[in-house]
């Protein structure tokens, strides 16, 4: 029954600190209550199953991207139980492959991980006899050397969150498993709100030590700050660096087995970790993220299935997740990126935010360096449903991110239907009377159409004139107190084939000659979800609530808005679309991620504190 003990711990057991109802779900599930963060009390005659996204082990993505060909299934039993070990396979069907009965003591049951790498888990149920049972410190373990050494740093990108940064400090520092793993932790702090100053960083820092550095720039954004995080990472002796976005909760196992997974990979590997809603904990919103050539544009792997409720039920009885799903990229809310890509790719593209994670992916598979979303690492972070961000100032960094990404990576014809389907945004913006975005979208395609060179000089005075411009637009700012609607907005569905066609063409025509209709009041009112394109050109007005905020905004029909931005648009388009290529070759020829193109930004003019040089 009992086996040697394995000698590296590749996933440990853990527990919520507190029995949330809201997360328990992606923990444990069964007859059996929280004991602490590594126990769990099985209640008499109960059943406790672990096949759960946090403690299963996906056994296909360590059989498809590490030589580990068994693992050991290790824990401590107090009192009586038997332990029945499960796998599943890609179809999710389920079948039994030890049974062991154990009293008071130490079990270590090897499994091998089987030929398949399409999909499945491992994973363990206790079945505790009349008088209970508690299992103690479980692990998924292996004798098995990693390929590289399990040492990172972190890499955390703040904009005045100071205190959701000062929560994951204070996690990542409680976590004892993890700080063999860690060489250094990197705060790039871009805001005025300073972390340094916040109630409980003394402690916080107290607790990491040396291991804590805090690096103050101006605000160069999500890819100014994550390009800095890797230069400093090739300071240290690191053979990662993990990111993770500011304004998350972590589950610092998580992060462990991210790093302990890139040290056992075959080749060197970005590991990504899934995203769960932190509004919404046990809501799982991206498993693998791809970038769909013709339309080159992003989206979840099965993003129809999306999101996932991992609280409804345990593993075995969503079939989904029992596939191995391959990525293109990972979001940079969290991913471990290896030394060997930043030595051989170079750092972030410049784009202050939005595709910088996707392009570098694309860039480092190009390469030679894959992408694997690794289940069971995640943390909580909100997703895109509460937030506004194709139409705020974020826009201009959405369309013009995405075409410089398409310019560099496409393999279609002038990007396949890129943009197609970027004069459709354009036209649905319109449509919904958005004018704010079109308008920065237009100078994003401007930019674009610049050239290359823009994009470092960009990182600093892009979102100060993308905010500075809203002031233009009322319908970027709260509806005036006591504007009322007359009615709520019709919950029509989108047409379809010929209907939608037709549907367009006599929208777009009818917009453009007839004369708005006037009134007091809007004429439609509706929450952000509701507010569709295709509803809200039926009307020339709407009082729209916004997903981030709850607050209504004002959208009012503007022929002669509509008539320019309109023309402009075709114009933008017509000449991207005759200079693709020449466009293709000068962003692909230009020097954008270099470490020395990069330390020239960071230490360019600061606007607020002082920046460390790089030595």
């Amino acid at each position: 029954m009992t086996q040697p003990t394995a000698s590296h711990t590749l996933a440990r057991v853990v527990l919520p600190a507190a029995d949330d109802s809201a997360v328990r779900g992606l923990y444990l599930s069964g007859d059996a209550e929280i004991a602490g963060r590594r126990a769990a009390r099985v209640r008499p005659g109960g059943v406790a199953s672990f096949a759960t996204y946090f403690n299963a082990f996906p056994a296909a993505y360590w059989r498809r991207f590490t030589d580990v060909r068994e693992v050991v299934l290790e824990m401590r039993i107090e009192g009586s139980a038997r332990v029945s070990v499960r796998r599943s396979d890609a179809a999710a069907t389920v079948r039994t492959v030890a049974e062991i009965d154990v009293t008071d003591a130490a079990l270590a049951q090897p499994v091998d991980l089987g030929e398949s790498t399409d999909g499945g888990w491992i994973w363990f149920e206790v079945s505790a006899a009349p008088a209970g049972a508690t299992v103690r410190d479980a692990a998924w373990s292996t004798a098995a050397a990693p390929r590289r050494a399990a040492r990172a740093t972190i890499g955390i990108t703040t904009m005045d969150k100071p205190d959701y940064c000062v929560a994951t400090l204070t996690a990542l520092a409680a976590e004892e498993e993890l700080r063999p793993h860690l060489e250094r932790v990197f705060v790039i702090d871009q805001g005025t709100r300073l972390v340094a100053d916040e109630t409980g960083f003394d402690a916080a820092a107290d607790g990491l030590g040396d291991l804590l550095a805090i690096v103050r720039q101006p605000n160069l954004g999500g890819s100014g700050g994550y390009a800095r995080a890797m230069a400093e990472t090739l300071t240290t002796d690191a053979t990662f660096v993990q990111f993770m976005d500011d304004d998350v909760r972590v589950e610092p196992e998580a992060v462990r087995r991210a790093i302990v997974f890139g040290a056992y990979c075959t080749e060197p590997t970005i590991v990504g970790g899934h995203m769960l809603d932190l509004n919404d904990p046990a809501k799982l919103y991206a498993w693998a993220e791809v970038v769909d050539e013709e339309p080159f544009m992003w989206r979840p792997r099965h993003d129809d299935e999306m999101p996932i409720d991992l609280a409804a039920t345990t593993l075995e009885h969503i079939p989904l997740v029992h596939q191995r799903m391959d990525a293109d990229y990972n979001g940079w809310w969290m991913c471990l990126i290896p030394r060997a890509a930043i030595e051989r790719v170079g750092l972030a593209l410049p784009v202050f935010l939005k595709w910088d994670d996707a392009e570098y992916s694309l860039r480092a598979g190009a390469a030679g360096i894959p992408t694997v979303s690794l289940p069971g690492v995640a943390l909580w972070h909100v997703s895109w449903v509460s937030k506004d961000d194709q139409i705020d100032w974020q826009a201009y960094f959405h369309a013009r991110n995405r075409l410089v990404t398409a310019l560099l990576h496409s393999t279609r014809p002038n990007g396949g239907h890129v943009l197609t389907h970027s004069r459709r945004v354009d036209l649905k913006h319109l449509f919904a009377m958005q004018y704010y975005p079109v308008t920065l979208r237009h100078r994003a395609l401007r930019a674009v159409l610049s050239g290359p060179e823009h994009l470092h000089p960009d990182l600093r005075t892009a979102l100060p004139a993308a905010r500075t411009l809203a002031a233009e637009f009322p319908e970027t700012a709260p509806a005036a107190a006591g504007i009322t609607a007359a009615r709520p907005i019709e919950r029509t569905e989108i047409p379809t084939g010929m209907r939608l066609r037709l549907f367009m063409v006599e929208r777009i025509a009818a917009l453009w000659v007839r004369k708005p209709r006037g009134g007091a009041h809007a004429e439609v009112e509706a929450a952000a979800g509701e507010a569709r394109w295709w509803r809200l050109a039926r009307h020339d007005s709407a009082l729209v609530r916004m997903a981030s905020s709850g607050a209504p905004h004002l959208y009012v029909r503007r022929r002669d808005a509509y008539r320019r931005l309109l023309r402009e648009s075709l114009r933008l388009h017509r000449e991207l679309d005759a200079r693709w290529d020449e466009l293709a070759r000068a962003y692909r020829a230009a020097d954008l991620t270099s470490l020395e193109t990069w330390r020239s930004t960071f230490d360019g003019p600061a606007s607020q504190g002082d920046a460390r040089r790089l030595s």
